[in-house]
């Protein structure tokens, strides 16, 4: 996912969750909002999940999800808050779940 498509200012973090549009299950928590550019997305990861090496590690591969999953020609923010049990889950499991969520997203009129 190319710098551009990243969510990456605290305030930018915040409005988009001040918003309230969320969608939730057992790994993952999505805000998300419309904006006026193209798809933008940030990764939050607790230090309750590890250390560094295990934060990066995470972010790195939900980045890798979502270049996967999600379609660049809309124009919405997404905020990524990754949960404990990620780390519990295989590489598929926690891709099923973020497809899921975001087609859950995708079905939503708002």
């Amino acid at each position: 996912m190319k710098k551009e498509y990243r969510v990456r200012k605290n305030e930018e973090f915040q409005s988009i969750i001040r918003k309230k549009r969320s969608v939730a299950n057992a790994q993952f928590v999505i805000y998300y909002s419309k904006n006026d550019t193209h798809l933008r997305a940030g990764i939050s990861v607790s230090k309750k999940l590890g250390n560094a090496v295990v934060r990066n590690k995470v972010k790195r591969q939900v980045r890798m999800m979502v270049s996967q999953t999600f379609e660049k020609n809309q124009n919405k923010d997404y905020i990524i808050i990754v949960r404990n049990k990620f780390l519990l889950s295989s590489y598929e499991d926690n891709k099923r779940s973020l497809e899921y969520l975001y087609n859950k997203i995708n079905r939503r009129k708002d």
